[in-house]
């Protein structure tokens, strides 16, 4: 189906007239009605109808005219929106560790916009999970353009550029016997419930190499999924846990120790699909954060 065909009818449904059509289309007369005729062959009912100099729409017509305007009205909106996108305008959708969103990634948006203050760019941030695995599902099935997140093994297919880092540390509830501490040796822990990431967690693995590196595992009390709540359950006195520095922790009734040994720190990267169109606003932003990273 001609998709000139279709702005032809609608137009001539509005005006009621070949002429008077015609010459707002900018095309003979002739080449209308072959249009038309073309239309109501392939679909087969009549779309107009004589009345007087003037034509009608017929009742097939009207509802044709109806989803006509509809689809068109759709397709007109993706074709402006894909074309600011070409423009370096258009949507960002980002998904983001929650340890990142309260201050590192807004920061980096609002330094951005600042920038390019004429420039008609949607963040949309995403709910997810927290976890990285599931924002590198989502970056593959294309429901991210960028993820901020923990760096995955076995991913050919993400670039994962370090953009900022966090020290790993130990929390206590308070009053607990290590309270006093203002430094400790991960091997003084052990003989301590813990609270530990669950094995989705892109820390887990890391935190238990760690503590073999120590010469052994700790008692593990409860396994959850997100910084917040590992760092919830420590408040409420189930147990201590090794977690990122997070500013978060300064606002609840939990002791923050240093690790003096042995030292690591959590990276955090901007992730997005290797080998793929990006929109000139992703590539834009993108190149923006790597001039801006903390690493």
């Amino acid at each position: 189906m001609n998709l000139y065909h279709l702005r032809y009818f609608v137009t001539l449904a509005h005006l009621e007239h070949y002429t008077k059509a015609a010459e707002l289309l900018s095309i003979t007369q002739p080449s209308l009605s072959h249009a038309i005729s073309s239309l109501e062959k392939e679909l087969g009912v009549k779309l107009f109808e004589k009345e007087g100099r003037n034509v009608v729409l017929t009742k097939c017509g009207q509802v044709f005219l109806e989803d006509v305007q509809q689809a068109l009205s759709i397709l007109d909106s993706s074709v402006s929106k894909l074309q600011m996108t070409g423009s370096g305008e258009g949507q960002i959708d980002i998904a983001v560790l929650r340890t990142l969103s309260t201050q590192f990634v807004p920061g980096l948006v609002r330094d951005y916009l600042k920038e390019h203050p004429r420039q008609n760019i949607e963040f949309r941030f995403h709910n997810s999970t927290g976890l990285t695995p599931d924002m590198i599902e989502g970056l593959k099935s294309r429901k991210y353009d960028i993820a901020f997140c923990s760096k995955m093994e076995n991913e050919p297919t993400v670039e994962f550029i370090p953009v900022a880092k966090e020290e790993l540390v130990l929390i206590v509830p308070n009053g607990h016997p290590l309270c006093a501490r203002e430094e400790i040796d991960l091997s003084e822990t052990l003989p301590y419930p813990q609270i530990a990431f669950s094995r989705r967690s892109g820390l887990r693995p890391i935190i238990d190499r760690l503590f073999h590196g120590c010469g052994g595992q700790p008692e593990i009390a409860y396994e959850v999924e997100e910084d917040q709540a590992v760092a919830g359950l420590v408040a409420a006195g189930f147990g201590i846990a090794v977690v990122p520095h997070m500013a978060l922790l300064q606002y609840m009734p939990v002791q923050i120790i240093r690790i003096a040994n042995p030292t690591w720190e959590r990276k955090f990267y901007m992730c997005t699909l290797k080998d793929v169109y990006q929109a000139p606003a992703i590539n834009d932003f993108k190149e923006f954060v790597k001039q801006h990273s903390m690493v």
